[in-house]
């Protein structure tokens, strides 16, 4: 079993963005601008969001954090988008889902200028993605690829597995395991909630890829010896005995599975730190696309 080494990729990338910016210093140019909205007081997203504002900084980009209280009106929150959307010195930004209810996600997504849609959430950008066209890729999606390209995970004609359909990772993940080139060229299931005999479709798995937000769920008798596992779950799991009083579990009960494994990302540090940095990755893309069409 070898670990798929989330945070020592993602710190790579940092470094090599980070050289990219300083060069940009050197000669006058403008650096990267990733701006945030989070609207409410959710603690999961507070902390993320933090984590993305100190990644700006560390890599020297330009960050702005806007917090908005849970009682904002959707007018306003779209009001604050579409300013966001005109601020020329603005390259990329997110709004930090979930939102409170009185907000429809949708039209929020609808809202952004998809050339600043660094999440890669909006519909233009999704349609993009799946027509294998330039776009943006949501972070976690990108993060996983780039994981597979970074230690050569071979993907071509392997069976793989996705566990899970939302639009933010399973559903993209079908696609792009699906696409032509690597990582990619493999042959996907996509399974969720209604899949019948969910253990015998796994146990035919070389790549699985589970997104279902369900703390071991993934069991070492599910899968085959050398399969590779991706899991995406992050979910706060109850502990009294630890200092913060609960514990990051992932999806997979990585302690059996991972003697069965040929590749596997631990939890936390594995796709966890890969979205941020490929957040990072987009906003630099998106800078760099803005300037070019200038």
């Amino acid at each position: 079993m070898q670990l798929l080494d989330g945070l020592k990729v993602s710190n790579d990338i940092k470094d090599e963005i980070k050289a990219q910016v300083d060069a940009m210093r050197q000669k006058g140019e403008k650096v990267p601008h990733l701006a945030a909205i989070i609207v409410g007081n959710d603690g999961a997203s507070l902390t993320y969001v933090a984590s993305k504002v100190k990644a700006c900084e560390r890599i020297g980009f330009e960050s702005t954090l806007i917090r908005m209280s849970a009682n904002t009106s959707e007018v306003e929150l779209l009001a604050k988008i579409k300013e966001l959307n005109e601020n020329d010195d603005i390259d990329g930004f997110i709004v930090q889902l979930p939102l409170p209810k009185q907000i429809d996600e949708q039209k929020v997504l609808m809202h952004i200028d998809p050339s600043k849609d660094v999440d890669g959430f909006h519909p233009e950008n999704f349609g993009k993605m799946a027509l294998d066209m330039t776009t943006f890729i949501p972070a976690t999606p990108f993060g996983i690829l780039e994981l597979l390209e970074r230690y050569e995970v071979d993907t071509a004609g392997k069976h793989t597995v996705v566990i899970g359909r939302s639009h933010i990772v399973g559903r993209p993940m079908s696609i792009l395991m699906g696409r032509k080139g690597f990582p990619g060229n493999s042959t996907v299931t996509l399974t969720h909630s209604h899949t019948k005999n969910l253990s015998q479709i796994t146990t035919q798995a070389d790549i699985i890829i589970t997104a279902l937000g369900v703390p071991n769920f993934l069991k070492a008798e599910m899968c085959k010896d050398d399969v590779v596992v991706i899991d995406v779950g992050i979910t706060r799991v109850q502990d009294d005995s630890h200092p913060k009083g609960y514990v990051i579990k992932g999806d997979v009960d990585f302690d059996n599975v991972s003697q069965k494994a040929s590749w596997i990302t631990p939890v936390p540090g594995g796709v966890g730190p890969m979205t941020i940095a490929m957040l990072l990755k987009n906003t630099l893309l998106a800078r760099d696309r803005r300037r070019n069409n200038k």
